[in-house]
């Protein structure tokens, strides 16, 4: 085989392997320090089980909802979650929230993961 060959079979390749991979949407640059990360964790369901609350109003996975928590003035700079949402501060908040769950599905959240 010959160098022209070769780099004809590199170039085919190559194009092969990124034909039809999808495009990643450019990274949001206008994204702050304070707004949360989506840890790659399921969030499909009705609670997190990543930070033990439900879902819809999960501030620390929702950059959406960090964005309304913080013009609210509900936000703790400290632990970078919503100040309603931060057990750290806050212990007693997580007993609230899994009796939400406990309603629901009548046992015991599972134990945030964060």
């Amino acid at each position: 085989m010959n160098w022209k060959h070769g780099l004809t079979l590199l170039l085919t390749l190559a194009f092969m392997v990124g034909c039809g991979q999808a495009t990643k949407e450019p990274a949001d640059t206008t994204q702050t320090a304070a707004e949360p990360v989506n840890s790659g964790a399921a969030h499909d369901g009705w609670w997190c089980s990543e930070h033990g609350i439900p879902e819809d109003q999960c501030g620390m996975c929702s950059a959406k909802l960090a964005a309304e928590f913080q013009k609210k003035g509900d936000w703790c700079k400290e632990h970078d979650r919503p100040e309603s949402q931060c057990f750290i501060c806050h212990p007693e908040l997580a007993t609230q929230f899994a009796a939400l769950y406990e309603a629901k599905y009548g046992k015991q959240p599972p134990k945030p993961t964060e």
